[in-house]
């Protein structure tokens, strides 16, 4: 119903009450209905403005209708002053009179007139789906081509040739290797489809109204007509397809989520009662899709898939346990002083070209093996980047545990902005199963830019640094479904690692100190490390996680406790020094000590490190025979003691790496077995 007709159509409706003649207007405006609905001249004829009342009474006359029923209700289309509004007129005031019967007025849309058995029929299918009495009246629509369409309040039931034809356009055109590289599949599959073209169920979308674009520029497009619709609903919008964004009064703001070039002003568009989802399912593991479950890789259709509303609620207090159990990245400096924890959110953060997406790929690559499903989302990042990334994960075998959500640089900022809700939906979906889950969501900076450009377009008030001011919760919902969920809900983790890139290794600023106060520690990573050479070049002083030990293996707790002390009374005293030569024993051996950590804890790309062995140069380091040697020979030395062990003593390996515990007998045959090796290396040189 339209505000206008509405009105006028409920005033019509108690005129008839009042003057006792309500079945009477029923009947005739039916009749009237009737033939405007399959007259397709007379429809157009009533609703031209080249007409005037008079004209368009004169133009019915042979319908016989009563005159006083025709006259009241031109009255009433005179009122309302408007045009095109005949027609509607009286399908307002047929669903006001069937309401009040306790049934619901819908339209059959058809190109042919239906007999009055075919249209009880269809209102009793209806009826049965709905749980409640239906009234169709039928109506033409040659679009159709054939078949039927049905809408009834808020659904639609479409069993048109033209959705059967476009569905199997679809099917067809869909890129099925097996049936694209074998002729005699592809006329074996289009005869299937013919045969089972009369067996194909109706469709059945649920929807509200339908309106129509108003405008469209910069991937936002305002839309009038659409009575009742949900925030973040799906819209369809012929062959492209886009997302609520605002519910203002008398319209409503939606961003476009692909097929731009198909929509401009008049444009008709259909609520489909649904939110924006994403597929979910095993068979996402390998590939690399687009915010949408658009597959990228080249690797046809996804198939055996279910689907999930990309937002959804983080799990409650209860449904959650404590975090305990590591998440191992294989980098030394991080495993040993920041430890990661299964269901953590914890932030990497630096400047841009610090290695941050270095940190979060090698975290990738180590869990191979180690059952954790992994998500890398990438959000504004060029597209040759991202495939250098895919390349990588692909090289190291990594692919067949991860999936990667894509919303490149050159996409619409809607698709940035939902990416790392599609990609926890995928997500979620692994670890309400019971795995462990591992999401990076490479950046929020750019995540939070995209949503700044969209409410700037969808004229929302800017706040801080034009943000709008609910940029916070656009961060804080997301990585509040990051968790570690209790037995009962049968225990699987998501674990996130949110990047944020600064400027100029400013943690102040509005987005960084947001991300900061929601999550559960970060990772600092400094410019001057970097360029030093001291990569990963994390700021052990900035740098916590706020589980700690909780997450760490005994052996190394017990191994990493000083390293922090360590490094800090290092930088303590390396600054002390550069004022003077003269310096006393314990400074020395401070500055001894110091740098060769420094020189440990160095890992190069792409190179994670097991922890077993982690412990082991931890234990070398704790026990000072790393600082026997020569800093420039720190890995080498180390990479040679690790061949040793495992060649000669790998049953203190295997004990290490099954218990992650360093028992007095372990303590004693590993530190008699380093001792050797150390000496005996110390003499090769």
């Amino acid at each position: 119903m339209s505000i206008d007709t509405k009105k006028y159509a409920q005033e019509l409706y108690d005129l008839a009450i009042h003057d006792n003649k309500l079945e009477l207007y029923r009947s005739e405006l039916e009749k009237l209905n009737d033939a405007l609905n399959f007259d397709i001249e007379l429809n157009n004829y009533f609703n031209s403005s080249n007409y005037s009342s008079a004209d368009k009474k004169a133009k019915i006359n042979d319908l016989k209708l009563n005159s006083e029923v025709v006259s009241t209700y031109f009255v009433m289309v005179d009122a309302i002053n408007k045009t095109h509004i005949e027609t509607q007129l009286i399908h307002d005031f047929l669903t006001k009179y069937y309401s009040r019967e306790k049934k619901i007025f819908g339209t059959v849309y058809s190109v042919r007139k239906l007999t009055d058995k075919a249209i009880k029929d269809i209102e009793k299918a209806i009826a049965s789906q709905l749980e409640r009495e239906v009234k169709l009246e039928n109506k033409y629509d040659g679009d159709l081509i054939g078949g039927i369409k049905v809408v009834v309040n808020n659904n639609i039931w479409d069993a048109s040739y033209k959705t059967r034809l476009k569905d199997l356009r679809n099917d067809l055109l869909s890129d099925d290797k097996e049936i694209r590289n074998d002729s005699v599949a592809m006329s074996k599959h289009i005869k299937a489809q013919i045969d089972d073209y009369e067996k194909i169920n109706v469709n059945v979308e649920s929807s509200d109204t339908v309106g129509y674009v108003t405008s469209v520029a910069d991937g936002i497009i305002n839309i009038s007509g659409i009575n009742k619709a949900m925030a973040s609903e799906l819209l369809s919008i012929g062959d492209a397809t886009a997302m609520v964004m605002n519910l203002e009064e008398e319209n409503i703001g939606a961003v476009l989520l692909d097929g731009e070039e198909a929509v401009s002003e008049g444009s008709v568009v259909k609520a489909t009662g649904r939110v924006v989802e994403v597929p979910v399912g095993d068979a996402l593991l390998g590939r690399v899709i687009n915010a949408i479950g658009t597959p990228l890789d080249g690797k046809g259709s996804l198939k055996n898939v279910t689907y999930a509303p990309i937002e959804a609620n983080a799990p409650g207090v209860l449904d959650r346990q404590s975090v305990s159990e590591p998440l191992e990245t294989g980098l030394m400096v991080i495993d040993s002083m920041i430890p990661i924890g299964k269901g953590q959110r914890e932030l990497i953060i630096g400047d841009r070209q610090t290695g941050k997406t270095a940190i979060a790929v090698d975290t990738i690559l180590n869990q191979h093996g180690k059952n954790v499903k992994c998500i890398y989302v990438a959000i504004g990042q060029k597209n040759s980047t991202v495939a250098q990334i895919v390349k990588r994960l692909t090289d190291e075998g990594a692919m067949s545990y991860t999936t990667v959500v894509m919303a490149g640089a050159s996409d619409l900022p809607a698709l940035q902005y939902i990416a790392p809700y599609a990609g926890t939906a995928i997500g979620e979906y692994f670890m309400n199963r019971g795995d462990d889950v591992l999401i990076v969501y490479d950046d929020l900076s750019k995540h939070a830019v995209a949503y700044r450009t969209l409410s700037l377009l969808l004229r929302r008030p800017p706040g801080r640094e034009a943000y709008p001011g609910d940029v916070f919760y656009l961060h804080s919902r997301l990585l509040e479904r990051s968790a570690k969920l209790s037995e009962d809900k049968g225990g699987g983790s998501m674990t996130a690692l949110p990047i944020v890139e600064t400027l100029a290794g400013d943690i102040s600023a509005y987005i960084p100190t947001n991300v900061i106060s929601i999550t559960d520690g970060q990772i600092f990573l400094q410019t001057e490390l970097f360029n030093s050479g001291n990569r990963p070049a994390v700021d052990s002083g900035l740098s916590v996680s706020r589980v700690g030990s909780a997450a760490q293996y005994k052996a190394m707790k017990k191994v990493s406790a000083s390293l922090k002390l360590d490094l800090a009374q290092y930088q303590e005293v390396l600054a002390f020094s550069q004022f003077g030569s003269d310096l006393d024993a314990n400074t020395r051996k401070t500055i001894n000590h110091g740098s060769h950590l420094i020189e440990l804890l160095k890992q190069p790309q792409y190179s994670p490190v097991a922890v077993e062995d982690q412990i082991i140069l931890l234990y070398a380091n704790q026990k000072g025979y790393i600082d026997s040697i020569a800093v420039e020979d720190v890995k080498d030395y180390a990479k040679k003691m690790l061949l040793e062990l495992h060649s000669t003593y790998p049953e203190i390996i295997k004990e290490i790496a099954d218990n992650k515990v360093i028992n007095n007998e372990i303590d004693e045959q590993l530190n008699g077995a380093i001792g050797q090796i150390t000496e005996r290396y110390k003499a090769s040189k």
